[in-house]
């Protein structure tokens, strides 16, 4: 594919000089420039990449797309280049990567789900939703990517990882893997749409044709600064829905969450149709005769196609806003409630996410992703619910560099929902891991919560995830929140291995996951 070729779609190409270069693939990164390679020059948070642009061109770059004038990224490289000057290089890097991909979203349903909690649940079940009524889908999350193998419901499907600390992954990553789904043989696909994959245009380029909302509340200030920016990267998946390629028979639908506040301003957005959820009030898809327990939860769903049973081992009230949703989706494209009720019931539960660690324990070890307040709330009241009247000992963190508000408001949480509380790392990065947990303390401890008594900080996470196992009682529940899947901590500038669960199933034998550093690293200020 030559330069022209490849940059024909990136909206406001300021400047092209040089050769129309034959171009062999597309790099973002300077370290992996192979010979032919389109070298995208990225201006990043902490790094921009125009400044490897001399580095990208001598390993081989054939050519460079740049924000910066050409006469500037020439100096500084010291040698001519065929050199692409455009207004957003993140937004040309997602253009590229779809062109190269030969624009694989066009072949495909594509559905965004987007929200500050409950993505991923509700992605796996779209998916189970799609592939119980006989249709091929694929789905990209922030836990893996499934590409189907072959059609419909008889068909596999390959897992692939999609990272460590990735939200919605690099545009060549996603569009590689749209790119297998349509070569395997799938006419749709579920993407989990985060708002730093909006706000970078990581899926510019993809067409969407439905755009989900689970809810949202504060999370990410640190990125977006206000909460309203956050709100305005969130609604751009909507806004883009009347603005996407337009497939033949495939409408550009809308699910919203009538018992969330985000209701009230992404139901003005245009689109061909829009179906609302709720499990309180009104909306088009209801859920009737609520019965939560421990082991799961069954209700009645309610659609304009029907009603239907559903029985699921998902827990939670939040988590029965996720099917609602998944089966919002359903109804817009057409399935069945008697197949959406068999999807969501083959999906017995997902990594990270309120995951049972069984190790013939007396009381009840989960594992959540839960790191923002509604979330830990949430993941709080549904484990409440598991104890009955027993204690619910809960074990969390808060990130560092990221929303500091977050850390008082997740104290308070825990403070009032959590008998017991035990703070101790989540990644704090190049921040004071005490000064974190002393933010959620007193936040914990203005809820009634007395240090050492009910409430305890503990550095080492493996040995705060034992300490809550040791002080269980029968029946009682034990619930680590904030990493979930995730499989690494970082510790000052560097990723250390690290598995909740790992760390759960040892502790549950009398033992501490020790792969993070014991000190020294995390100490300042």
């Amino acid at each position: 594919m030559t330069l022209s070729q490849l940059i024909r779609l990136i909206p406001k190409v300021l400047t092209h000089v040089g050769e129309d270069v034959v171009i062999k693939g597309i790099c973002a990164d300077s370290r992996r420039v192979e010979p032919g390679d389109l070298f995208v020059a990225i201006p990043g948070v902490h790094v921009d990449g125009h400044q490897f642009i001399g580095r990208a061109v001598s390993a081989g770059a054939a050519a460079v797309v740049g924000e910066r004038p050409p006469e500037v990224v020439v100096r500084e490289a010291g040698r001519e280049f065929a050199y692409v000057q455009v207004a957003d290089a993140r937004k040309a890097w997602a253009w590229c990567a779809a062109l190269w991909e030969g624009l694989p979203s066009r072949d495909l349903t594509l559905i965004g789900v987007t929200g500050t909690d409950g993505k991923t649940t509700t992605v796996s079940l779209i998916r189970a939703v799609l592939h119980a009524a006989g249709i091929a889908a694929g789905m990209i999350s922030t836990v893996r990517a499934l590409i189907p193998s072959g059609e419909g419901r008889g068909g596999g499907w390959e897992a692939a990882d999609t990272g460590l600390h990735t939200t919605t992954p690099d545009p060549s990553v996603i569009q590689h893997h749209l790119a297998q789904m349509v070569e395997n043989g799938a006419t749709h696909a579920v993407l989990e749409v985060t708002s730093h994959g909006l706000a970078q245009h990581r899926v510019a380029g993809c067409a969407f044709d439905v755009a989900v909302v689970t809810n949202i509340t504060h999370e990410h200030l640190d990125y977006h600064g206000s909460l309203q920016a956050y709100r305005e990267a969130k609604a751009s998946l909507f806004d883009g829905l009347s603005q996407s390629f337009r497939k033949p028979g495939v409408p550009k639908l809308a699910v919203l969450n009538r018992d969330d506040d985000s209701y009230r301003y992404l139901r003005d957005y245009e689109v061909d149709g829009q179906i609302t959820y709720s499990v309180t009030g009104s909306a088009d898809v209801t859920a009737r005769h609520l019965r939560l327990e421990r082991e799961g939860s069954q209700f009645e769903l309610c659609t304009p196609a029907g009603s239907v049973t559903v029985e699921t081992g998902l827990v939670g009230a939040y988590n029965v806003a996720n099917i609602l949703a998944a089966a919002s989706v359903g109804i817009g494209l057409g399935i069945s409630p008697e197949s959406i009720g068999e999807g969501v019931a083959s999906v017995t539960g997902v990594p990270g996410r309120m995951e049972p660690i069984n190790e013939g324990q007396a009381f009840l070890a989960l594992v959540d992703f839960a790191h923002t307040p509604n979330a830990l709330r949430e993941a709080l009241q549904a484990a409440r619910e598991m104890a009955g009247e027993q204690r619910v000992i809960v074990v969390f963190g808060s990130a560092g560099l990221r929303d500091r508000e977050k850390r008082r408001l997740m104290g308070r949480v825990a403070g009032q929902l959590a008998d017991v509380v035990i703070l101790t790392a989540e990644d704090p990065r190049t921040e004071s891991l005490e000064a974190i947990m002393r933010e959620s303390a007193r936040a914990a401890e203005a809820e009634g919560k007395r240090g050492g008594v009910d409430l305890f900080l503990v550095r080492d996470r493996g040995e705060a995830i034992l300490r809550g196992c040791d002080m269980a009682r029968p029946g009682e529940v034990v619930i680590a929140c904030g990493k979930g899947h995730e499989q690494s901590m970082c510790f000052g500038e560097t990723e250390y291995p690290w598995d909740d669960r790992t760390a759960m199933r040892m502790a549950l034998q009398g033992r501490t996951l020790n792969t993070l550093p014991t000190s020294g690293l995390e100490r300042k200020g």
